[in-house]
């Protein structure tokens, strides 16, 4: 049986994800689990005069376990109140770090396609640090739609499908495609052209054209757009075609590459008002 994964921290966002998640499983029949992860304090902090702090007070140990007891009964309860749908309905607790708990779960778990919330992030933070959210798009093995307001898959009526149409992986396409059926979508593809990156508008149709001929892909519309950056053409464009969800592929790259590269994708999501669906290409 097929799996939707949904990452979910009892935040306003993650709620809208998991009703997005369950309009999917409502769609499929396909599994639903619900994964949440328990930070745990630091086994042991210092204050500024070298004594043992926080995790070792009595007063922390019992706010962790009625924490714990807290999202148990949380999710029980919601186990109950979807325990007649027409789909099978799982949760799941673990501790420890969140990216690292979601990323075991997603191999763990075999997910086809995670649902995960986002507030988006921007400046020094994004750079520095980066979100749950932004890791998971970097790292995933399967696709993951990012959810950011109230939404449900009946309300997705154009997608549209972002890239240079030089090499796109077989199974980023198949994973689309089969997106775009669950979902009864239209799909409105679009290439950026910018200053830095410029092609001519002949080349870079001929290259969408034969994308939809190798591929047997039928598109509304195909479109070569001018903006000044990757990004920003990518969220006019939407914006333009009022489109309800962005796809695109992501690269993956990590560590100082991606800081002097960046990746477009993730940019999109943290930016992005519209849920935005992507996955990794495989090298």
């Amino acid at each position: 049986m097929k799996t939707i994964l949904v990452p979910y921290d009892f935040s306003e966002e993650a709620g809208y994800a998991f009703e997005f998640a369950k309009g999917l499983a409502e769609k499929t029949k396909n599994k639903l689990e619900l994964f949440h992860v328990i930070e745990l304090p630091t086994p042991q902090s210092f204050n500024s005069y070298g004594e043992v702090g926080a995790f070792s007070s009595e007063g922390t140990q019992i706010f962790m376990i009625e924490l714990i007891e807290k999202r148990k009964k949380q999710m029980a309860a919601l186990e109950e109140s979807l325990k007649n749908e027409p789909y099978k309905f799982e949760t799941k607790i673990v501790f420890g770090n969140p990216f690292a708990g979601i990323t075991k779960e997603i191999i763990e778990a075999k997910a086809d396609i995670v649902v995960m919330g986002s507030k988006g992030s921007s400046g020094l933070e994004e750079v520095l640090i980066g979100s749950n959210t932004e890791k998971v798009v970097r790292n995933a093995s399967c696709p993951v739609i990012t959810i950011k307001s109230a939404v449900l898959p009946k309300d997705i009526h154009k997608v549209v499908f972002a890239s240079d149409f030089n090499e796109v992986p077989e199974e980023v396409i198949k994973r689309l495609k089969a997106a775009i059926e669950t979902i009864d979508a239209e799909l409105h593809l679009v290439k950026i052209n910018t200053p830095s990156m410029f092609e001519g508008s002949r080349a870079s149709m001929e290259k969408i054209n034969d994308f939809l001929r190798d591929y047997k892909i039928k598109a509304s519309s195909t479109t070569v757009y001018n903006s000044a950056t990757e990004e920003d053409g990518i969220l006019e464009y939407a914006d333009d075609i009022d489109a309800d969800m962005i796809a695109m592929s992501t690269h993956g790259r990590t560590g100082f590459l991606h800081l002097l590269s960046g990746s477009i994708a993730e940019d999109v999501v943290n930016a992005a008002k519209r849920p935005v669906w992507t996955m990794k290409a495989k090298k």
